[in-house]
């Protein structure tokens, strides 16, 4: 059987998923390809800034808010054992006229949410199968595990880092592995997050507590994201559940009190990977696919979300989705983004990192320095958002 289709969308991650209802919206004829990943394992997004107007314009922020904590603040502590400790800094969405930096929400929790979203709209349809190969032409082919066929004027592989669809077009992926490993939970905490996200900078990585939203049970929840040397990550996850909130405690030196865990519970080797191009003919990555960076900063799915925006604007121009002319456009603009966003965040995971007195010194003073000037602290953070996102 085959069927033929404008777009096909293939993963079903929040990315896949955003991107066929956003398309679906747009008024073109969509098909999304994959499964629902099964995985939960602790993590949590925080939609920065311009994520949520994105979500709020498709109709689906309003589904999505119950489920979402705002963060109003954000707090680093550097926590090293550097000579050079700067006092706290704090960074208050106010100073850009935001009412919050973002909303942070459990990754499973999302995509169920707009899985539900794509199941009640009767435009969308959704094959949930994997892809067995994708094959170029004009149109595109996706053969299909149960042997079927979609044809699309342009497939929008999101599937993910390690992509069939990016595969069988023969892009080609530079990565780095760190020597470090990401442990994610979900807490619940005797003491008031009061909004803030609160990030400390250990010499292994950063350990970060992310607000959730209350679940009318008692105590506050957040969620730990806790970059570590692979072999503390290890002796974690061996720890039973009591055992484990009380090593975070103690390494947030009891920031929010007592702490129990709250849900699942997961830990992930960090690794950064950027496709050598972001299309092929007939054929756009977006998400994971494209680009993927590791915990911190928040970056990754937003710029997978910022990825979408940018194929509904090209598109919007009218004419063939899948042309080269559209496709070129879109592969300059997102590379160029993935690409300084991924060397600011590695550049602050080596600094981290590194024992040298002299790097020390440098972060030490540079983060003295935003703490005590208003035009640098807020360059900082209009640097740290996504650009803007619109439709």
């Amino acid at each position: 059987m085959t069927e033929s289709f404008e777009i096909a969308v293939v993963g079903a991650g929040p990315v896949g998923l955003l991107g066929a209802l956003a398309f679906a919206r747009a008024g073109h004829r969509t098909c999304l390809v994959g499964p629902l990943p099964p995985t939960r394992d602790g993590r949590t997004a925080a939609l920065l800034g311009p994520s949520v107007p994105f979500l709020e314009r498709l109709g689906l922020w309003a589904r999505l808010a119950p489920h979402a904590a705002p963060l109003r603040r954000l707090r680093i502590v550097d926590d090293s054992d550097s000579l050079f400790r700067p006092p706290p800094v704090e960074f208050s969405p106010e100073e850009l006229g935001l009412d919050a930096f973002g909303w942070n929400i459990e990754n499973a929790r999302l995509a169920d949410l707009l899985a539900e979203a794509i199941r009640a709209d009767a435009s969308i349809s959704w094959r949930e199968l994997f892809v067995e190969e994708f094959v170029t032409g004009d149109p595109a082919r996706l053969l299909l595990a149960d042997g079927s066929e979609i044809q699309a004027d342009l497939v929008v592989a999101a599937d993910g880092r390690r992509s069939r669809v990016r595969e069988s077009a023969g892009i080609g992926t530079r990565e780095h592995r760190y020597r470090q490993t990401a442990v994610t939970a979900i807490l619940r905490h005797a003491r008031p997050h009061g909004d803030v996200s609160t990030e400390f900078h250990k010499r292994s990585g950063p350990l970060t507590l992310v607000p959730m939203p209350p679940d009318g049970r008692s105590g506050w929840r957040s969620s730990l994201v806790w970059v570590t040397e692979p072999h503390h990550a290890r002796r974690l996850a061996a720890l039973d559940d009591a055992a484990l909130a009380g090593a975070v405690e103690a390494a947030c030196h009891r920031l929010l009190g007592a702490m129990e865990l709250d849900g699942p519970r997961g830990a992930f080797p960090l690794a950064a990977m950027r496709a050598n191009r972001f299309v092929a003919e007939r054929l756009a990555l977006a998400g994971e696919a494209a680009h993927v960076l590791p915990p911190i900063g928040a970056q990754g799915l937003n710029l997978g979300f910022a990825d979408l925006a940018m194929l509904l604007r090209l598109f919007a121009e009218g004419g063939d989705p899948g042309s080269p002319s559209l496709l070129s456009r879109y592969d300059r603009a997102r590379r160029a983004d993935a690409g300084l966003r991924a060397f600011a965040v590695d550049g602050l995971n080596r600094a981290l990192l590194s024992g040298s007195p002299l790097l020390d010194a440098a972060r030490g003073f540079g983060l003295g320095l935003v703490g005590r000037i208003g035009p640098l602290r807020r360059a900082v953070m209009r640097a740290g958002l996504p650009q803007r996102i619109a439709t």
